[in-house]
């Protein structure tokens, strides 16, 4: 069912009617709504706003409570004119920290009040009402409006831009920018959260659209725009919110009273000086806040309704609502059955609400399995919290209460901050002057730039490289997928210069060929033998499996259904599993374990759980507990922290088969471990592991279901040449309702610490503190005892003996400690629910990932996490590590990080799954390099020595010619490129022509052509011919051509040069010939010490010569 049908249902509310009558009398203006749980409040207005429209102000006590009430509205009425008005700063105004972001939605409400008569709801709270704005008459002045059709140039609108302070950049990615193109104009307004794109025809507006940062694309066309300048930096905000509303708005209130003591405590706070951003004195802060008493009078100039415990003032009427909140069940589906039972007795009727589909029917499905009928109608979004209400006899309950799960607002916001995002990530990747580029043919080499060379009289674009000696090559923008930036270790020290026509490279690339075959041999040996083998085959799921997977607290990610789905139809095929799952840190990989070990145990076989650590067994083996501790099935655990005689107990019931999952150490693997009947053998974190519990493992398990997992993040590409080895499912989607890590970039500075400990310290919760020279660490221990006295502190670091170091770290997962000052140990995976404030102390030292992996130590819970990177003033850093700090502040969502931190991980992630002597490889020869190489080898091993085993996967496709190369070269005379007056910047261009250069389906081709038309407009004639040479070369590889030379009007086709090659009896050779026969004329046949070409005449462009290819194509024969 619809929520808006919901929404109607409610909306006939007996009081809801009265209400509204009450409105529209002018008698009453302080009107108290009693009896409002739940979401109820929520409801009430998203129906008064659909059957009276008007306008309201909905004042809430704090953001989440303002983010939620917000996100409920925006659920049920799905209207556009509800806003949320948040603070302009990033935290307290005390620290001056600006969000951009939430400055564009302030200036929308704003935006949105200059005209009186529109209907809107605004959602605020007192920290946002408390900061002054900019009134009315001054944001008129300010606003330019643009709308299609009218008579405006873009030089016209640029000039205003620059009076306006935007300034002129290549591609627009915050607001305040602007770029002119050609006849577009992009403008990143302060009023919206995405930027337009005005395309101009002559002087007159032809048309106006939205555009997304990330991917610089058109979203939806507009009719008319405004474009507002940043209004904070000005001093024009002299007036508050509430002076600039209409006067027939209604104040909505959950507690006027704190929202005045609010306002009066942010107006007493002493600002906090760290950095250029911050208030210089309280003089400057108090300029920017109204009074208390200031806001109360304006207040009360509206009509208010109350909707908190008790009106503010005397209420000169009073309604009351009955309604219950829903009933907290903590996942026990007996209590929630039973309720569910009482409600339909008293003529209830039930209403689920979710946002996910799959939820309502795994309800039903537990339902159906308890063998109980109970209807309900599910609904298709979600409301913050559940409710009943009495007089329309309806009940509103949410799965996430039911299932004890996490809800999660989303608010605008969040769009709008992904632009530097984006733009970081591509910086990352784009060539700039000076970089490192591999080249796959002669090795590393420096980037030189963008040249344009003269070929025949027409002019192409190519790129330079130098090499030793100064040694220059030019590389034609159509070998581009030869090269790539070249990506080593982290050390920093820059890669040695090959030297040319010394064969030293091709050398090195041989040798790492020999060295990867010899590695995937193993792998794929091993394969073939597990294929051969019988193993155990499951049975289907059971209904408690249901109820396992359903009680879940977060929602699963589709990644992690498939991961799941995939191992389960693995256990029940009779061939033994070997899956190996990939994931970033708190990605749910757990979880996929514990549903796999519960399907195991339903079917009488044992689980075990290997893992590296000691503290890591303790930790599954409470996570396991938590989860199953309301089925049937017994967990255990053995490590060095049990004492001889639990180890002995327990591993007698092993025996026995009374412990159905025993989690431990490599102690697991030895001799005296003897299980009844092992089903299933989990290990976690592979990469952690050495050679001989490995060999062990192999013993162990050549019939016994394999599920390996490992964080890791193994590269795409790389994922696919080991799929002959082993299965693999990837999860990369983090959860969805994961709050975000709020991540700030600080100075050092004692206070910042101390506010930090102190607040993580008043929600009971823990602080990880990392400080990475062992040599000053107690000095940090110090000063932490000096400014937190009553923080009971332990410190942490490499150098200890390591049961000390495993005592401390147990004690702090078992909150023994409130702060843990520790090196970088953490990183490694443990997993403390209850530390939610991480403190990084000279944050420019670490690289991308480690911070990445660093910040995933917090906020694996469903509380608020914190994240200070502590570091010199940003000016005195380097570019680099300014850079890396900016974009980890930005990547505050759990796993967009996976895109950066993917960059170096990558690099280690491949070295661990060939062993380590590969990493001096990658060293050598760049990461790309030695990917291509590796799926060189890989495809290599299966046609010749394993062609057997693969064979049944081909089903013998050798017709075509591209198995006889492995590429195709292409050479020509013709003009192929971007004109600089179309795409004006170079590493763009380049980006450009890399993307175009390594694609080869027809549909990305149309794509983008579709993407360049949209951004830059319409596509010169030598641009087109430059993408279709992506086509030829295509086609010209499955008719197995090495070399295609399109110079002088001639085409010729060279063939392979090897004249007992196999090509020459395959079908595509055929082809060739039955066209040659065709057409004499235009064909000749040369032979040039025996590299055989064939010359075809008048074919003067690329379009003709992929004609020509598809007819060769298209021969029958």
């Amino acid at each position: 069912m619809e929520v808006q049908e919901l929404l109607k249902i409610f909306a006939a509310h007996p009081q809801i009617t009265a209400l509204d009558t009450l409105l529209n009398g002018n008698t009453s203006n302080n009107i108290f709504l009693k009896g409002l749980n739940g979401s109820g409040a929520a409801m009430t207005i998203a129906s008064l706003f659909l059957k009276r429209r008007g306008s309201y102000v909905c004042i809430l006590n704090d953001q989440e409570e303002a983010g939620y009430f917000y996100h409920d509205l925006i659920q049920l009425t799905g209207s556009s004119d509800i806003y949320f008005f948040p603070s302009a700063y990033r935290r307290a105004i005390k620290y001056g920290h600006i969000d951009p972001a939430n400055e564009i939605l302030r200036t929308e409400v704003l935006s949105v009040l200059q005209d009186p008569e529109a209907p809107f709801v605004i959602v605020s709270y007192p920290d946002a009402l408390a900061e002054k704005v900019i009134s009315r008459e001054d944001l008129k002045q300010n606003t330019l409006k643009i709308s299609v059709g009218e008579k405006l140039d873009n030089m016209f609108v640029s000039d205003v831009l620059d009076e306006y302070d935007f300034e002129q950049v290549d591609y627009v990615y915050e607001p305040g920018q602007y770029a002119i193109r050609g006849s577009i104009l992009d403008v990143f307004s302060f009023s919206y959260e995405f930027p337009y794109r005005i395309d101009f025809f002559g002087s007159e507006v032809e048309t106006i659209r939205t555009f997304d940062v990330e991917t610089q694309l058109s979203k939806e066309k507009m009719d008319s725009i405004y474009i507002v300048p940043e209004m904070n930096k000005s001093n024009r905000s002299n007036t508050m919110l509430l002076n600039s509303l209409p006067p027939q708005t209604t104040l909505a209130c959950k507690d006027l009273a704190w929202t005045k003591e609010r306002i009066d405590s942010l107006w007493n706070e002493e600002p906090v000086i760290g950095d250029e951003e911050s208030f210089a004195d309280a003089e400057a802060m108090c300029a920017k806040l109204v009074r208390g008493d200031e806001f109360l009078r304006t207040a009360l100039n509206f009509r208010r309704m109350h909707f908190g415990t008790r009106p503010t003032g005397v209420a000169d009427a009073t309604l009351t609502f009955s309604t219950q909140a829903q009933p907290i069940y903590h996942k026990n589906f007996e209590m929630v059955s039973s309720s569910f039972r009482d409600y339909l007795e008293k003529g209830y009727t039930l209403y689920i609400l979710s946002d996910v589909e799959k939820q309502a029917i795994r309800i039903r499905a537990i339902f159906e399995d308890r063998g109980e009928n109970i209807p309900f109608t599910s609904v298709n979004k979600t409301i913050h919290e559940g409710f009943a209400d009495e007089t329309l006899q309806i009940c509103l309950f949410t799965d996430h209460q039911l299932f004890d799960r996490f809800h999660k607002f989303n608010l605008k916001s969040e769009k709008a901050r992904s632009g530097k995002i984006t733009l970081s990530l591509k910086e990352l990747n784009q060539f700039t002057t000076g970089d490192y580029i591999v080249h796959i043919d002669h090795g590393v080499g420096q980037f030189g730039g963008l040249v344009r060379t003269e070929v025949n009289g027409k002019i192409q674009e190519a790129i330079k490289l130098i090499y030793q000696n100064n040694d220059i090559i030019f590389v034609s923008i159509h070998s581009l997928h030869k090269l790539s930036k070249y990506k080593g270790k982290d050390s920093g020290e820059p890669p040695k210069l090959n030297k040319l026509g010394t064969g030293a490279w091709e050398k090195m690339k041989e040798k790492t060929k020999k060295k990867v075959k010899d590695i995937a041999r193993d792998l794929i040996l091993l394969y073939s033998q597990r294929k051969q083998e019988k193993g155990f085959s499951y049975s289907p799921d059971s209904f408690m499996q249901h109820e396992l997977e359903a009680s879940f607290i977060y929602e699963d990610t589709p990644d992690q259904m498939k991961a799941t789905a995939d191992v389960k139809e693995d256990m029940e095929n009779p061939r033994p599993m070997d899956r190996l799952i990939c994931g970033d840190v708190g990605f749910g990989k757990t979880e996929v374990a514990i549903r796999a070990a519960f399907k195991a145990v339903s079917d009488n076989k044992q689980v075990a759980v290997l893992v590296p650590t000691t503290v890591l067994a303790f930790q599954h083996f409470q996570t396991f507990s938590e989860r199953l501790k309301n089925f049937p099935c017994r967990i255990d655990y053995i490590s060095r922290a049990r004492t001889t005689a639990q180890v002995k107990a327990t591993l007698k019931d092993v025996a026995d088969g009374k412990v159905n999952i025993l989690i431990g150490t490599h102690r697991i693997v030895s001799k005296d471990v003897k299980f009844k009947d092992l089903g299933l053998l989990v290990i976690d974190e592979e990469q952690k592991f050495g050679v001989s519990v490995k060999e062990k493992l192999r013993q162990m398990k050549v019939n016994v279901d394999t599920l390996t997992m490992t964080a890791t993040p193994i590269p795409r590409t790389l994922q696919f040449s080991l799929m002959g080895a082993r299965d693999l499912s990837s999860i990369t989607t983090p959860p969805p309702n994961r709050y975000p890590v709020q991540t700030e970039v600080e100075r050092f500075n004692p206070d910042i610490i101390r506010e930090a400990i102190n607040f993580e310290m008043s929600r009971n919760g823990q602080v990880f503190f990392i400080n990475n020279r062992i040599q000053n660490i107690y000095e940090i221990e110090h000063l932490v005892r000096r400014e937190v006295p009553d923080a009971r502190i332990a410190v942490g670091h490499g150098q200890m003996e390591p049961d000390k170091l495993e005592k401390i770290l147990l004690d702090f997962v078992n909150y023994e400690y409130d702060v843990l000052i520790a090196t970088s140990i953490v990183e490694s995976g443990i997993d403390v629910p209850n530390a939610n404030t991480i403190i990084i102390n000279n944050a420019q030292q670490f690289g991308l990932s480690d911070l990445h992996q660093l910040r995933g130590r917090v906020g694996r819970s469903n509380r608020k996490a914190f994240c200070y990177l502590l570091s010199p003033p940003l000016s005195s850093l380097t570019q680099e590590a300014r850079r890396r700090l900016q974009a980890i502040e930005n990547f505050s969502e759990l796993g967009s990080g996976i895109h950066i931190a993917m960059q170096d991980l990558d690099i280690r992630g491949a070295g661990n799954m060939l062993g380590a002597e590969q990493s001096g490889f990658i060293a050598d020869l760049g990461y790309e390099t030695y990917q291509k190489i590796l799926e060189e080898a890989v495809d290599e091993l299966k046609s010749d020595e394993f062609a057997d085993l693969y064979a049944d996967a081909d089903d013998g496709k050798r017709d075509s010619g591209s198995e006889y190369i492995r590429e195709t070269y292409i050479e020509s005379d013709l003009e192929l490129m971007f004109p600089p007056t179309y795409i004006p910047n170079d590493s763009e261009r380049i980006t450009l022509y890399r993307e175009l250069d390594k694609m080869e389906e027809e549909r990305d081709i149309l794509a983008f052509t579709e993407r360049l038309k949209d951004r830059f407009g319409k596509i010169p004639k030598e641009g087109k011919e430059l993408i279709r040479v992506v086509r030829l070369r295509r086609i010209a590889r499955k008719l197995g051509m090495e070399k295609l030379v399109l110079k002088k009007g001639l085409m010729s086709i060279f063939l392979v040069a090897n004249q007992d090659s196999p090509y020459y009896q395959s079908e595509a050779f055929d082809k060739l010939l039955a066209f040659i026969q065709k057409h004499p004329r235009e064909c000749m046949i040369r032979d040039v010490n025996g590299k055989r070409s064939i010359v075809v005449k008048n074919v003067s462009t690329v379009e003709a010569a992929c004609a020509l290819l598809e007819e060769i194509e298209k021969q029958t024969l």
